[in-house]
């Protein structure tokens, strides 16, 4: 695709999950963040001494995760994605980051900012469309679920009556399509998106689009990415989604048929895989992480937490990095760190986004607590 065709149709980045946790995940410590730890079965104590930028110190690894993610904004707002060599503003990638923050409980200042850009005009059109001739379903439905985990009025976010919108691209089939000149790129992750975020709307997910979902399911139980297809092939990412929106929306028979596909496609490390790969990734296992606690499945889901806690940069690393998740297990590549990360924090929280809220966040951006290196003789 095109620079040009770029700046033409926003970028779909996905963010994730649903249920209210039932159990309390585990922290681990500094060294647990560098190499292999067994399930843990209690939680460690968060350190509250400060570090010298005056961020707090962390042992929780969907903490120090944030923390880092925060710092890494672009003017403290913001994130962005290079093609061609030109830098382009990603309100995809900005808004998973906020998801993350208010799913670890902390950098609450990083997203007020990153909420405040994306509420500016010429941001908020160049992601959602103009809403006339240009308007996508699932970057409405994302930007509209992080409106209300933010705590902002859905209903005049720079001045878009968010809710509205997305209500407005539903189709007589029960499925949220783009309206554009560009053709219609909606699929399964916006739909769930749409599901769970409208489910939070005093008028609730409509039951057409529910239904639209509930049968878009193949028959060994997980969800494909796109509709329509001649062949069903499950995804983890779309299953993982979908579970949570189903399960959020009352049709838990079809949530639990895609948590048994999660939990039946999990590798042995305890990751998941993108769709046509085999090595796990951080990505994909923290969107499954996050459906499958939220769902009561808590030996797969902390077999993913794990995985995620041995792919997080801990106390041997650079501590520029120090908190961060890399993609997999190959090492830590700055050009996909940022999203790995954002995603990994929904894994390592254990938060769904049904519930998900930031309330009562903490407004530092936590470093990873490490040992104070040894003084040379």
């Amino acid at each position: 695709m095109s620079a040009s065709a770029l700046r033409r149709r926003p970028l779909r980045l996905l963010a994730i999950s649903a249920l209210a946790l039932t159990a309390t995940l585990p922290a681990a410590t500094a060294a647990q963040a560098a190499t292999p730890v067994p399930a843990p079965t209690a939680p460690a104590p968060t350190a509250p001494a400060s570090s010298a930028s005056g961020d707090a110190t962390t042992y929780r690894p969907d903490a120090a995760a944030a923390g880092w993610l925060a710092r890494q904004l672009v003017n403290g707002d913001h994130f962005e994605s290079v093609f061609d060599g030109t830098a382009y503003p990603d309100q995809g990638l900005t808004i998973d980051a906020v998801l993350a923050f208010a799913a670890a409980g902390s950098a609450d200042q990083a997203a007020a900012r990153a909420t405040a850009w994306l509420a500016r005009p010429e941001i908020l059109s160049g992601y959602l469309g103009d809403g006339t001739t240009e308007a996508y379903a699932g970057a409405t439905a994302k930007l509209l679920l992080a409106a209300e985990v933010r705590g902002t009025a859905p209903s005049a976010f720079g001045g878009v009556d968010l809710p509205a919108r997305l209500r407005s691209l539903l189709t007589p089939s029960g499925r949220f399509s783009d309206r554009s000149q560009w053709g219609d790129y909606s699929n399964a992750f916006g739909q769930s998106l749409a599901l769970i975020a409208l489910h939070r709307t005093p008028g609730g997910a409509p039951a057409s689009a529910v239904d639209f979902l509930a049968a878009a399911q193949c028959a060994d139980g997980g969800f494909p990415v796109a509709f329509g297809q001649a062949t069903c092939t499950s995804d983890t990412d779309a299953t993982a989604l979908a579970a949570q929106a189903l399960a959020a929306t009352g049709r838990s028979a079809k949530a639990k048929a895609g948590l048994d596909w999660l939990t039946a496609h999990q590798n042995t490390d305890g990751g998941f895989a993108a769709a046509g790969a085999t090595a796990s990734n951080a990505n994909s296992t923290g969107l499954a992480t996050a459906a499958l606690l939220p769902g009561g499945r808590f030996i797969s889901g902390l077999k993913g937490w794990s995985s995620l806690v041995k792919l997080q940069q801990g106390c041997s690393a650079d501590p520029a990095v120090r908190g961060a998740v890399a993609y997999d297990a190959s090492g830590f590549n700055p050009a996909n760190a940022a999203r790995a990360t954002a995603q990994a924090v929904l894994g390592l929280s254990g938060q769904g986004l049904a519930g998900l809220s930031a309330h009562g966040a903490r407004p530092s951006a936590p470093t990873l607590a490490c040992p104070a290196p040894a003084a040379r003789p």
